[in-house]
């Protein structure tokens, strides 16, 4: 499980980038590169992470299903995935 501090600094990222994102955009596609670095450093979307939804682990993120690997593993080995077959693991 991921700090509860790791999960909220991530949701403040992610409110700072939807409220920057026009004013970005519009700044991008006037080539002002000037106004771009006098935006907070953490409105840029790049500075995002990858989280599972269920245990806020940020390594082994499978987006397609927007969960961790061993959450993704657990999951499939209880059956709570349809049409995904343990082989060999």
């Amino acid at each position: 499980m991921a700090k509860e501090s790791m999960k909220a600094r991530e949701v403040k990222r992610q409110k700072l980038v939807d409220k920057y994102a026009e004013k970005r955009a519009k700044l991008k596609a006037e080539g002002d590169y000037a106004g771009l670095s006098m935006l907070p450093k953490n409105s840029c979307p790049v500075r995002l992470h990858n989280r599972c939804k269920l245990t806020g682990r940020p390594r082994g993120y499978m987006r397609m299903f927007g969960i961790s690997r061993i959450t993704f593993r657990e999951m499939a080995s209880n059956g709570l995935i349809p049409g995904v077959k343990k082989a060999s693991w």
